[in-house]
């Protein structure tokens, strides 16, 4: 194993960096007194950073690490890294795919089935102590019901199997068709929410998919629709989706994700038919403890000399990328 500097620039899973540090110098820069002082002393000699909380990794930020090789995300989703600059600047960039799907698509399928049957509601209603006084009311039904998925990748598909159990139909918008899924695919995402009931949305998040979902396809999915996004706050138009709440052009919301987190804006709690969940969808202890190991897995396989287990598909595993030491 050669000995690779790891930087943790803020705090996440205590885990990660104990797994790592059993082996590797670990530097955890939030307990650095004068951050800036440190990163001009040691920047130069870092070669890895392990992020378990959010930075905004750029261009600019990367260049900082001029002997940087490698930067393990906790998380599937890594918009908050510019991988294809790290592509560029010759930099492996790593997730955590595969280890949370099954957690994440368990609480899509339970956002659905709050939003639809207004679960949470009801509950609030038994607290309240207004059941002596008379029944909760009628709601809605997920009988007979089409969900669209938006982004059929690995969480996507498991979210469908899921659905398939609860006898719904199934469709699907993306990048591309895939011949390898019996659901049927839709090209525009506005004709996708005409034609579905539920809309989950599972596509990645950065540039190419802000505000995806808009005015219009909220209104394509009209009064009877129910949005569930599990993905990224940067997909919906936050003050779309609160209008078309508010004004009834959908029925539904189920969010574990926002615009501008851990920022909920108060007109959307206010809303009595949106159901929000505080970015949750991978938090079992099992799931993150999972995720931690896969970050640490990733660092130490590159210090012995290995490939990289999960790396992004911009920043691909192609012989010895990098910078031997």
């Amino acid at each position: 194993m050669k000995s690779l500097d790891v930087l943790m620039p803020v705090e996440g899973m205590g885990l990660i960096g104990d797994l790592i540090g059993a082996r590797l110098p670990v530097h955890r820069l939030w307990l650095e007194p004068n951050p800036d002082l440190w990163l001009a002393e040691w920047g130069p000699r870092i070669r890895a950073i392990a992020v378990a909380g959010h930075i905004r990794a750029d261009e600019a930020y990367m260049r900082r690490f001029p002997s940087l090789e490698i930067i393990s995300s906790f998380g599937v989703g890594y918009d908050h890294i510019d991988a294809k600059a790290a592509a560029r600047l010759g930099i492996i960039v790593t997730n955590t795919p595969g280890v949370l799907d099954d957690e994440v698509a368990d609480t899509a399928l339970g956002l659905m089935l709050m939003a639809v049957r207004q679960l949470p509601q009801a509950e609030r209603y038994l607290r309240a102590g207004l059941w002596p006084k008379g029944a909760y009311p009628l709601t809605p039904s997920l009988r007979g019901r089409t969900v669209g998925i938006v982004g059929l990748g690995r969480i996507g598909k498991a979210i469908a199997t899921r659905v398939s159990g609860f006898g719904l139909d199934i469709v699907y918008h993306g990048r591309h068709a895939q011949t390898d899924v019996p659901y049927r695919y839709y090209p525009s995402l506005v004709e996708m929410a005409k034609a579905s009931d539920i809309l989950i949305i599972v596509a990645p998040g950065g540039p190419s998919t802000r505000h995806i979902v808009n005015a219009e396809v909220l209104e394509a999915l009209g009064p009877e629709g129910v949005l569930i996004n599990i993905a990224r706050g940067s997909l919906v138009d936050e003050k779309a989706l609160i209008g078309a709440l508010r004004t009834g052009k959908i029925l539904a919301a189920g969010l574990d994700v926002y615009e501008n987190e851990p920022n909920v804006p108060a007109e959307l709690i206010a809303l009595p038919n949106a159901v929000l969940l505080p970015h949750v969808g991978s938090a079992s202890v099992k799931t993150r403890q999972a995720m931690a190991e896969c970050v640490a897995e990733n660092i130490l396989a590159w210090a012995d000399g290995k490939p990289p287990l999960t790396p992004v598909p911009e920043t691909p595993w192609q012989g010895r990328w990098g910078k031997d030491g």
